[in-house]
C-alpha cells in the first residue's frame, strides 16, 4: 500500500480495465465508419443480444449515464407524460433537473431502500387522474439503486405485472447493472421479459466510458439514432465505445469484475459489521453506506477519501463507500487497520 489518500468516493475513479486499454492500443490507427456505423460497434451489439438471449433487441451506444437517461426518457414520453421514480432516483436528484429541462416530470415517491415497488406505482398513478394533471407513462428503476440495494428476480417480475396492468413502460438505470446482477438472482435473461428498455453502465464497470442503450419494445425503437444526434449523445468516434463493450463482453469479463468489486466491498463491510457499525441500508453490492461517529469519519479521511450520504443524528453521519473492478484487495487490509484503530 501507498501512503497517499486511498480513493473510495466511486467506481470510476480509475482509467479501464487493461483489456480495454489494450483493444484500443491494436486498433488505435485502423480507419472506421463514424457514428456507431461500425464493425466494433456491430459485434458489441451482437455479444450483447446473445447475452440477453433476444436477437430483435435494438444496440445504442451512448457517452454517459446522464445523457443516456435524458435521450430516453425524452425519445420514449409525449409532452405530457411523466416518469415515476423514487426519492433517490438519479434522475430525481443527481442529473441537475435534465428531465424537467426537457419538459417532463418526475413524481418521486419516498423509500428508505431506494427500490421502487408495485404499491407505490399504484399510489402515485391513482392521484393523476385527469388531463388537469401529467400523465404516467414511465416507471423508472436504478439497479443497483443509489443506495446499492438491488432488485431480486421476484421483485423485478412484479414491477412488468403492475406496470402491464397500467399501461406503463418499465425504464431501468443501469449504471452499475453489473454489480446488480452480480449480487441478485437476476439474469441477464430476466431483463428482456421484464422491461421495455434499459442501459447497460459502462463508466461504473471497467470502461473509459459509455453505456448501451437496449431498446426491447417495438414501439420505442423507431428514429431513436435521430434522437441521440438531436441530443448531442451522438459520438463521431462511435468505435471508442463499440471496442468497450466488445471486451467487456467477451469471455463474461463485465460480470467478472463487478463481481470483484462486490467482494473488495463485502470485505470492508465486514470489518465495519465487526466493529459494530450500522448500515443505512444492507447493500451487497461494490457500495456501502455505514453510520459512523464523527470522530471516526475524521480520523478515516486521514487515510480514505469517500463521500457524505446523510445526517443521522447529532454525532454520526452515514457515508458512501464504493468500491471498482481496480480497487486493490490490499485496501481490506489497511481499512481494518485503520477502524481497529477507532475508538
Amino acid at each position: 500500500m501507498t501512503h497517499g489518500v486511498i480513493h473510495l468516493e466511486n467506481d470510476y475513479s480509475e482509467g479501464a480495465h487493461p483489456a480495454i486499454l489494450a483493444r484500443l492500443a491494436d486498433e488505435n490507427l485502423r480507419a472506421r465508419s463514424g457514428y456507431g456505423a461500425d464493425d466494433a460497434c456491430e459485434s458489441a451489439a451482437a455479444r450483447i443480444r446473445g447475452a440477453i438471449g433476444r436477437d430483435d433487441a435494438d444496440v445504442h451506444f451512448l457517452i454517459g449515464g446522464t445523457s443516456a437517461n435524458l435521450i430516453a426518457l425524452a425519445a420514449f414520453l409525449r409532452p405530457h407524460e411523466a416518469i415515476v421514480c423514487t426519492e433517490q432516483a438519479h434522475i430525481n436528484v443527481h442529473e441537475t433537473g435534465a428531465i424537467e429541462a426537457s419538459g417532463h416530470k418526475s413524481l418521486p415517491f419516498p423509500t428508505t431502500d431506494g427500490k421502487l415497488t408495485p404499491s407505490m406505482i399504484e399510489q402515485l398513478y391513482a392521484k393523476h387522474v385527469d388531463e388537469h394533471m401529467v400523465k404516467p407513462r414511465v416507471a423508472y428503476i436504478s439497479n443497483a439503486t443509489e443506495l446499492g440495494t438491488v432488485y431480486t428476480r421476484g421483485e423485478l417480475y412484479a414491477l412488468k405485472d403492475c406496470c402491464a396492468k397500467l399501461n406503463l413502460l418499465l425504464y431501468m438505470d443501469g449504471a452499475r447493472l453489473g454489480a446488480a446482477l452480480a449480487a441478485s438472482d437476476v439474469d441477464w435473461s430476466d431483463l428482456p421479459r421484464c422491461l421495455d428498455a434499459f442501459y447497460i453502465g459502462g463508466t461504473k464497470n471497467g470502461a473509459l466510458f459509455g453505456e448501451a442503450m437496449v431498446i426491447l419494445n417495438e414501439s420505442l425503437k423507431p428514429d431513436f439514432r435521430y434522437l441521440i444526434k438531436q441530443r448531442g449523445g451522438m459520438l463521431a468516434k462511435g468505435f471508442l465505445l463499440g471496442y468497450q463493450f466488445d471486451v467487456l463482453f467477451e469471455g463474461g469479463l463485465y460480470l467478472d469484475i463487478a463481481r470483484r468489486a462486490n467482494g473488495i466491498a463485502d470485505g470492508l463491510r465486514g470489518v465495519l459489521a465487526a466493529k459494530g457499525a450500522r448500515f443505512l441500508a444492507d447493500t451487497r453490492t461494490n457500495m456501502l453506506f455505514p453510520i459512523l461517529p464523527d470522530a471516526w469519519i475524521a480520523k478515516l479521511r486521514e487515510r480514505f477519501a469517500f463521500h457524505d450520504a446523510e445526517r443521522v443524528s447529532s454525532t454520526e453521519s452515514a457515508v458512501r463507500l464504493v468500491t471498482s473492478w481496480a480497487t486493490p484487495e490490499s485496501v481490506v487490509t489497511e481499512f481494518e487497520r485503520c477502524v481497529n484503530q477507532l475508538r
